[in-house]
């Protein structure tokens, strides 16, 4: 078995309003069926390491072959549950460890 390599996200949630973990998860994964559909989604990976509401700051983890399109989906994204929310990738790297160095 061939083994799967990652890649870590460090996400910046810009908007007035607050999400919780499930919130946003629920409008990444519903952008990610739009875009790519459910065979595209389960092809990700896509994992949600950490999220803090007080900062807005996510860490998703993803397989590398489809970091591109996770990227897409992210940007893609403008409001989750009627609400106006901008999200960036602040940072990428190969280790949890090296993206929380980044993150400090």
């Amino acid at each position: 078995m061939r083994h799967v390599r990652r890649r870590y996200l460090l996400i910046q949630v810009e908007s007035s309003e607050t999400f919780n973990e499930s919130e946003l998860m629920q409008g990444i994964w519903r952008m990610m069926h739009q875009l790519f559909g459910e065979y595209g989604a389960s092809q990700t990976g896509l994992y949600k390491i950490a999220y803090d509401s007080t900062t807005k700051i996510a860490i998703l983890r993803c397989h590398l072959n489809a970091l591109d399109m996770v990227r897409a989906v992210i940007t893609a994204i403008t409001e989750i549950n009627d609400k106006q929310v901008v999200l960036r990738v602040l940072a990428l790297s190969g280790t949890l460890r090296a993206l929380r160095k980044k993150l400090q």
